[in-house]
């Protein structure tokens, strides 16, 4: 008989690694993970199986179907904002081809085992593009309908792979006279900037606010590259792993909609110097602003509206600004230089 297991693609990335342990901890699914790069030390022993490759490889992803009766795809595989910039034609590969290799692979597994695989999609308050600030000012907190003209690579493929995962899950092949019984069961979170003490910020353009607390843990100095009055939602990294959890564990007759905003806190860029350098006085950090990054955190909201995650799934962050400096951000980074392990 096959195994039963979850799939993470993107294990080694920021969220893959707190989704891993929590996965793991919990003991209710055994988990595959996929990555381009070696998995950490720390989590292989909780992983059933690690296959080092890219999401590209259509041969690779077919292997995962011999031997496992998979449940539930965690896809978090993607090159981020930052990084997506400088090169977009790689940025779309990845994030919308290697998406599309994985929502084939989920309906394919759907079919054969009879029953919607569930593909869980993190998607980004990139996918919104306010166009000024005096708008953006006057907003409020944004909607999942609304702004949604992208100014980055990486938001404009976050917002066609959530169109895409609603095709694969309602209008799959919608005029094939064989027309599939068992489509995907997709459903995505817009996150917002995600704050983690485990791992080091990877090319995300709301990098700014965990990249300060990390660089005056390790003494180094560090130049701000927005506004000081530069204000976007964050979450600490706890919090996201179990929206995703708790998302996936919801019935799917819960879900009034397939895409969701979660948020937790909206500091500003000088707020978070502030509380970094309450606990690191001797830290060097300067603003520097660079206006090209800064356009584009200018063109994401200052807050969104999840009350339709907290409606439908009961979604509730645990922590709030402060709390997620105080109780797990600055003990957990400090723990971690001071160790400098896993």
């Amino acid at each position: 008989m096959r195994k039963e297991v979850v799939i993470i693609s993107g294990a080694n990335g920021e969220i893959g690694y707190g989704l891993i342990e929590q996965i793991s901890e919990m003991q209710v699914s055994r988990i595959v993970a996929l990555d381009l790069k070696p998995l950490e030390e720390c989590l292989i022993p909780l992983c059933e199986w690690f296959i080092q490759g890219d999401i590209l490889d259509t041969t690779l992803l077919a292997r995962l179907t011999a031997e496992y009766e998979i449940t539930t795809i965690y896809h978090l595989a993607s090159i981020l904002s930052t990084k997506a910039e400088y090169s977009p034609e790689m940025a779309h590969q990845i994030n919308v081809d290697g998406t599309i290799n994985l929502l084939r692979l989920a309906v394919e597994l759907s079919q054969w085992q009879g029953k919607s695989i569930k593909f869980i999609y993190p998607s980004s308050i990139a996918v919104y593009g306010l166009p000024s600030l005096e708008i953006k000012n006057k907003s409020g907190k944004i909607k999942e309908d609304q702004f949604c003209s992208p100014i980055t690579i990486y938001g404009i493929n976050k917002l066609y792979c959530e169109h895409l995962g609603l095709y694969y899950a309602q209008h799959y092949r919608q005029l094939a006279k064989d027309r599939l019984r068992n489509n995907v069961d997709f459903r995505a979170i817009r996150f917002p900037g995600l704050i983690s003490a485990e791992t080091i910020p990877t090319g995300g353009t709301s990098d700014y606010g965990p990249e300060m607390l990390h660089y005056a843990a390790q003494g180094l100095s560090y130049s701000c590259f927005v506004r000081p009055d530069t204000q976007i939602p964050f979450m600490a990294m706890p919090d996201a792993v179990n929206s995703l959890l708790l998302l996936e564990q919801t019935p799917l007759n819960h879900l009034q909609q397939l895409v969701y905003n979660v948020t937790s806190f909206s500091p500003t860029a000088q707020e978070i110097f502030e509380v970094v350098k309450q606990s690191y006085p001797s830290a060097d950090i300067t603003f520097e602003v660079n206006q090209n990054r800064q356009t584009i955190v200018d063109s994401w909201p200052s807050d969104v509206n999840d009350a339709p995650a907290r409606e439908n799934w009961g979604w509730q962050p645990r922590f709030n600004f402060q709390k997620s400096f105080n109780e797990y951000l600055l003990p957990s980074v400090k723990l971690r230089y001071a160790s400098k392990g896993c």
